[in-house]
């Protein structure tokens, strides 16, 4: 037997992810891995249709997953994928239940979002952009990403009409094909106009998309992940600049000035409050870090007894 999923149902529905629920194409990658991980066991199992799957199966693939030393993170990520595909089968008929119903994967430690500092933001975001196009694309980016939070993808897919810079706003739509309305900060307005101005010379009317290459072609994510790199370096950052850091960066320096916790999941568009409290322990970090340096009873002299 193949085993479950039948390659023409996991198609439809890689397929469904990618249109209909707008992920990125990693996310959609990572999902066909796992889902394959679900049919190489399943065919060992001589399971040969999705219905033919039950709650205790999905336990048994899980408990080897990570008897064969899968993350935490992995295997909940595992789980997301299987759930996401019976929610669809049964969308579709090719399942009457969902046997994921009450599984859970194990949590591990979690581990906090890497940040920029506001120094270091600065630092990035108030040197000179240079004069050639590519780097004056990549600032406009860079300012975008860190002004309004924007994923990787949204960025990848936005176009001209989203991009209403006289009223600074500027419009998205992210996971589960959720829009939201974002604020364009000056800074970034004003390096999107310089962008735009040069952008003409590259494509016609007739592309759409605000990001473009030097062919008049989309710029796609592994081509703003490279530049985004190659501008963090010349700027003299430390680590990897990548898009998700100016996104992490716009939540913690945010919720650190506003302390609004559901402005920030608005503006995120996160469906779950509990993934923007992640936000919360950052904020707590700084302000530790502001207490020991400048509070007087923050330390222990080294002639305190031990507690």
């Amino acid at each position: 037997m193949t085993g479950t999923p039948d390659p023409q149902q996991l198609t439809a529905f890689l397929r469904h992810l990618s249109a209909e629920r707008r992920c990125s194409p990693h996310t959609v990658a990572a999902y066909r891995r796992d889902l394959e991980l679900l049919r190489r066991w399943s065919a060992e199992q001589e399971l040969g249709a999705l219905d033919a799957l039950r709650h205790h199966h999905i336990r048994q693939c899980l408990a080897q997953l990570h008897g064969r030393g899968l993350s935490s993170a992995s295997l909940r990520r595992w789980l997301a994928a299987v759930r996401a595909l019976f929610r669809f089968a049964r969308s579709q008929g090719w399942a009457p239940t969902d046997p994921c119903r009450g599984i859970r994967a194990p949590r591990g430690p979690r581990r906090l979002p890497e940040v920029l500092d506001v120094d270091q933001a600065q630092q990035l975001l108030d040197a000179p952009a240079g004069n050639q196009p590519l780097q004056i694309r990549d600032q406009a980016m860079a300012e975008l990403l860190y002004s309004s939070g924007l994923r990787l993808a949204e960025l990848a897919a936005l176009d001209l009409p989203e991009l209403d810079l006289a009223a600074g706003m500027v419009r998205v739509t992210g996971k589960g094909n959720k829009t939201r309305l974002l604020p364009v900060g000056a800074q970034a307005r004003a390096a999107l106009r310089h962008w735009l101005r040069l952008r003409e010379s590259w494509c016609g009317p007739e592309q759409r998309a605000v990001f473009v290459s030097a062919g008049g072609r989309r710029l796609g994510h592994r081509a703003i992940q490279t530049r985004l790199a190659l501008l963090g370096r010349r700027h003299g950052l430390p680590g990897r600049l990548h898009p998700h850091l100016l996104r992490h960066s716009f939540a913690s320096h945010l919720l650190e000035s506003s302390g609004d916790l559901r402005a920030v999941q608005e503006l995120l568009g996160h469906a779950d409050l509990a993934t923007t409290q992640i936000y919360t322990h950052l904020d707590f970090q700084h302000l530790a870090k502001v207490y020991d340096s400048t509070h007087p009873r923050a330390t222990r002299r080294p002639s305190d007894p031990d507690e």
